[in-house]
């Protein structure tokens, strides 16, 4: 953890024979705990620490913090990108919903869903050390098993997110009963289950934490905010969303009002190298280099993603933005977004006409525009993001994306190979989220006044994030406004949906938001049929209702459970 003046190392229970002899039964190792000697503060302080790191054990291949493979390239946001199509073919899967056999040739899904319950092992043994060690004996211990139920709550919350029907476990389990744990809790009590956890965290943690990166009690609010906002949007067995409940959307309401935060001053300070950790920062995977380990601790989910064609960065060209997302950038006369009629005419680097969002510079790569905030060459790099630094344009046309890139001279970086690793923190839940959260509650409670205004606090922060692009050299486009009134809910709620993909592009969100919705098949499926014509590749991809709103229960896992798991509908 970032600005931690400990650091931990594994901690495990290990029992070995390999002799009869009364000598060998009666000897104990040297740096093995036993279960007698490991319930000390000291270790437990080290378990705690182990368990946050395993919400941010990063990887290309099973991610787990930054969400571009299930949450943007799966959505209308992004293209996969790469080498084209068999580069990295899973994510071609994924992208044409072309997942209909939850066989073993899927190995990224499956992987996330191991990571985190990897994530969720660390917690609860952590959890079982803890309530052994007497109270008196550590005066952190009610708080520290706040942090961990914090923790095992964000890592059931990702699973449900992804694959909806998941197992539940908990500390109280032996090993043999959770081999007897299946995934059918129904979806309310499961969404309940997880909400005992933040339920927890939130009445048990300080009001802020010395230690930056420690949950405090405005993400245990927070996070039941989203939680409950999920919850609020019910659902069939087929995913269908079938009624809002309007008491969950007042818990929204009541818990955004616990969160203690702000707007960043600047759009960007979201994600740039300096900043985190501030004003906006509610949850986030802490990353850290130069902190005394031999290679740091910096993260490598996004490390496909760099510009190929600039020798400054390295691989691979993933994660481009689809001329969809591009479009959506567009503003009229009065700096609103064309709610209805962003994508009649594509914004091309030809065809640069009219005014745009100013987030669009802090989102897209785009060419000739000035790339993070550069304009100027270092060393033998130009930052003016150019056609060429696309991978495979022919296949996936030539934007990038710039909120996960750092400027190539920053001391954050890390090249392995030709992958880029970054300690910079990947940002789970910002205060701009809390308040669209909280609009988003309003306008289905019919206060569209109240969520106009909050709708509004982030748009005004966007129309103040101009000063980087433009002292890089960004043409002056920018024509951002505020609204006025909202006609009627329908309008409102548009205005929300729009409004979050703004200010969410391309972080990973966007398809959660349209399964939460109820909308996904309608609107992918209209974004496939109009982005074929421009991208063949998506010819044949097709969104199927009732399915492909969430990933198969990995097969493996239903083989090791003897049939105990059950397949979500469509597989």
């Amino acid at each position: 953890m970032k600005k931690y003046n400990k650091l931990f190392s594994a901690i495990a229970l290990v029992i070995t024979f390999t002799a009869c002899s009364d000598e060998f039964l009666e000897y104990q190792p040297e740096g093995v705990l036993s279960s007698e000697n490991v319930a000390t503060a000291e270790n437990a302080e080290a378990l705690v620490v182990a368990a946050y790191a395993g919400i941010a054990n990063d990887e290309m291949i099973g991610p787990i913090t930054h969400q571009w493979v299930y949450g943007s390239v799966r959505a209308d946001d992004a293209y996969k990108g790469g080498g084209g199509r068999g580069d990295v073919d899973v994510v071609d899967r994924y992208e044409q919903y072309n997942l209909t056999t939850p066989d073993y040739g899927d190995w990224m899904a499956p992987r996330t869903w191991t990571n985190y319950y990897k994530a969720i092992s660390r917690a609860n043994f952590a959890l079982q050390v803890i309530k052994e060690i007497p109270g008196e004996s550590y005066s952190e211990k009610t708080e520290r098993i706040a942090e961990l139920r914090f923790l095992r709550a964000h890592s059931h919350f990702m699973l449900k997110l992804l694959f909806k029907s998941i197992p539940y476990i908990s500390d109280e389990l032996s090993d043999e009963e959770i081999l007897e744990v299946s995934n059918d809790l129904p979806n309310d009590e499961l969404w309940n289950k997880i909400a005992e956890d933040f339920i927890f965290a939130l009445n048990n943690l300080p009001e802020s934490q010395e230690e930056v990166g420690r949950a405090d009690k405005s993400a245990a609010a927070a996070y039941m905010a989203k939680l409950r906002l999920y919850q609020a949007y019910e659902q069939n067995e087929q995913h269908a969303v079938v009624n809002i409940n309007a008491s969950r959307l007042e818990e929204v309401i009541t818990y955004t009002d616990e969160v203690i935060g702000d707007l960043a001053p600047d759009f960007a300070h979201n994600f740039l190298d300096g900043f985190e950790n501030g004003p906006e920062s509610i949850w986030a995977a802490q990353f850290s280099i130069n902190d005394g380990t031999e290679v740091g601790r910096v993260s490598y989910v996004t490390g496909l993603n760099s510009p190929t064609g600039n020798p400054l960065y390295g691989c691979c060209g993933f994660h481009q933005a689809s001329q969809n997302m591009v479009n959506a950038f567009k503003t009229d006369s009065n700096g609103l977004p064309l709610l209805d009629t962003f994508n009649e005419s594509d914004m091309t680097d030809l065809d640069f006409s009219g005014s745009i969002d100013p987030r669009f510079d802090h989102t897209v790569g785009f060419p000739g525009r000035p790339f993070k905030y550069r304009n100027t060459v270092i060393e033998e790099g130009d930052m003016v993001y150019k056609r060429s630094w696309a991978r495979d344009p022919g296949v996936y046309g030539y934007y990038g994306n710039m909120k996960e890139q750092q400027a190539p001279d920053c001391s954050c970086l890390v090249k392995e190979g030709p992958f880029i690793g970054t300690s910079v923190n990947y940002e789970f839940i910002r205060y701009a989220d809390v308040l669209l959260f909280k609009a988003e509650a309003l306008i289905q409670l019919d206060r569209l006044e109240e969520a106009r205004l909050l709708i509004n606090e982030v748009r005004l922060r966007a129309a103040s994030s101009t000063t980087l692009p433009l002292e890089a050299g960004a043409s002056n486009d920018y024509n951002i406004g505020i609204y006025e009134s909202f006609p009627s809910k329908e309008y409102a709620f548009k205005a929300l949906m729009f409004e979050r993909r703004l200010e969410f592009a391309m972080e990973g969100w966007r398809f959660f938001d349209l399964v939460r919705w109820g909308i996904a098949e309608e609107v992918l499926n209209a974004y496939l049929e109009e982005e074929e014509e421009k991208r063949d590749f998506l010819s044949n991809a097709f969104f199927t209702a009732g399915r492909d709103e969430y990933y198969p229960i990995p097969q493996r896992e239903i083989d090791f459970t003897g049939g105990l798991y059950q397949q979500n509908p469509g597989y």
